[in-house]
C-alpha cells in the first residue's frame, strides 16, 4: 500500500501546528486590504492586529488559492512517490476546491501510477478542521487512500455548522443580508443564528435579540442534532471573541458533561466576512 499525504487549504481554520501534529499539509489563501498593494498569506497576519484593522474601518478581499500553487505542492509529493488527498473548505463559499481539483486532474495524465483525490468537503472553518481531525485518526488506524477518501465521502455531510456574529455591517458588506435587515437588526440587536446547509451554502436560520440568546441557541442546535451529546466531538472558532467562545463551551459542559476538543481562531480569510465577534460551533450530527 503506497503511502499518502493529506493536503488541505487556510479555509480550515487550524493552526499549522495542530495540523502537522495531524500529519497534514496546508496551503494559504490570501486576502489585502482595500487601497493596500500588499497581499498577506492567511496565516501572515496576527489575528488581533487583522480583526482591529476591521474595526478600525478597514475592508479586506479575499482571493483564492490558484490551481499552479496546488499543481507544484502535490507534484513535490508525488515524485517521493506518495499519493495525494486534498480536502478543500466548500465549494459554495471559495473556488479554492476547484482550483486544486484542476491539478489533481492535470497531475493525473502525468503521473497515471499514483492516486490522486480531491475532495470538496462542502464544510467550512473549524468544521473542515473537524473533518480533518477525523481523517487524520483514520489514517493513524491504517486507512487506505481510496479508504479515507470513502471515509469523507461518508462523513462529510454529518458535520454540523452553527454560528452566530457580533455585528451585522459585515454580513450586509458581503450579501447575506440587505442593508435594510442589517440597520434594523442593530437598532433592536437581532442576532443572526446561521450555518452551512448541505451544499456548503451559509443560510440565516434565525434571529433572536441579544448575544447571550444567541449562544444558547446554539448550544440548543448541539443538544437538538448532535450525534452523542454526552460525549460529543466539539470544535468551537472565534474571531477575536474567546470569552463568548467559552461561555457557548460552558454551556455545553453544564448540560451534557462534554468538553470542547479544540478552540480555534478564525482566520482573516474567513473572518473578512464575518468579522470581529463570530463564534461557530461544529460537531458530528443527526443532521446538518
Amino acid at each position: 500500500m503506497s503511502n499518502y499525504v493529506i493536503f488541505t487549504d487556510s479555509g480550515c481554520d487550524t493552526s499549522a501546528e495542530v495540523l502537522n501534529e495531524w500529519g497534514i499539509i496546508k496551503k494559504d489563501l490570501t486576502f489585502r486590504f482595500e487601497g493596500v498593494d500588499k497581499e498577506y498569506l492567511d496565516s501572515e497576519m496576527p489575528v488581533k492586529e487583522f480583526y482591529q484593522r476591521m474595526r478600525d474601518g478597514e475592508i479586506a478581499k479575499t482571493s483564492a488559492i490558484n490551481s499552479e500553487t496546488f499543481k507544484e505542492a502535490f507534484k513535490a509529493e508525488l515524485d517521493k512517490g506518495n499519493d495525494v488527498l486534498f480536502v478543500a473548505f466548500s465549494s459554495g463559499i471559495s473556488a479554492t476546491y476547484n482550483s486544486g481539483r484542476i491539478a489533481v486532474e492535470e497531475l493525473k495524465e502525468e503521473y497515471p501510477d499514483r492516486t490522486l483525490y480531491a475532495v470538496d468537503s462542502l464544510c467550512a472553518s473549524v468544521g473542515n478542521g473537524l473533518l480533518l481531525y477525523m481523517l487524520s485518526e483514520k489514517k493513524k488506524e491504517g486507512a487506505s487512500i481510496d479508504e479515507a477518501y470513502q471515509f469523507l465521502m461518508d462523513n462529510r455531510m454529518s458535520i454540523a455548522h452553527w454560528f452566530t456574529v457580533e455585528d451585522l455591517k459585515y454580513l450586509k458588506r458581503g450579501g447575506r443580508i440587505s442593508a435594510a435587515s442589517a440597520f434594523v437588526g442593530t437598532v433592536l440587536n437581532i442576532k443572526p443564528v446561521l450555518h452551512v446547509d448541505e451544499e456548503g451554502k451559509l443560510i440565516n436560520m434565525a434571529k433572536v435579540r441579544g448575544r447571550k440568546a444567541a449562544l444558547k441557541t446554539l448550544a440548543d442546535k448541539y443538544t437538538e442534532t448532535a450525534l452523542n451529546p454526552e460525549n460529543g466531538l466539539v470544535f468551537i472558532g472565534q474571531t477575536d471573541s474567546m470569552d463568548d467562545a467559552k461561555a457557548l463551551a460552558a454551556m455545553l459542559k453544564e448540560r451534557h458533561g462534554v468538553d470542547v476538543k479544540l478552540f480555534s481562531d478564525v482566520g482573516p480569510v474567513i473572518g473578512a466576512h464575518t468579522g470581529p465577534g463570530l463564534v461557530v460551533m461544529c460537531f458530528p450530527a443527526k443532521e446538518r
